[in-house]
């Protein structure tokens, strides 16, 4: 008589008291662990790059000054190229939008888009006119 020749052709037993368990959870028995939960994702952070804010000089400040100027008095399409800090860790990275400009707030130092987009005037590196 060969190994296990007797019980080869049986059928696989099945639970009176437990439904059958589906393939997704399973599959989920056999997945890898994550002792560290939370560490690739501190990781990944640390790796992240940033910039830094370009200071602009007296004079560059007085031109974007007037070009806000021109843009609020003649509602006029622009676009808005902006320092925002990162919210996780020092620096940040420079976005640009566009927008016509509503308002400007002088106690906040900001100016509002008609989309409500604020944006401090203070971080404001480049303003482009749309045509």
């Amino acid at each position: 008589m060969k190994k296990y020749e007797d019980i080869i052709g049986l059928s696989r037993p099945v639970s009176k008291k437990h439904p059958p368990m589906s393939r997704e959870n399973r599959a989920a028995q056999f997945a890898p662990f994550a002792a560290l939960t939370g560490f690739e994702g501190a990781i990944k952070e640390t790796a992240r790059v940033t910039g830094e804010k370009i200071e602009l000089d007296e004079t560059q400040k007085t031109f974007l000054d007037e070009k806000l100027k021109v843009l609020l008095r003649e509602k006029t399409p622009a676009l808005f190229t902006y320092f925002q800090k990162d919210e996780q860790k020092e620096g940040g990275a420079y976005i640009t939008v566009s927008g016509i400009v509503k308002k400007t707030d002088a106690y906040t130092h900001k100016i509002v888009l008609e989309d409500g987009t604020g944006i401090c005037v203070e971080d404001i590196l480049e303003i482009r006119k749309l045509l």
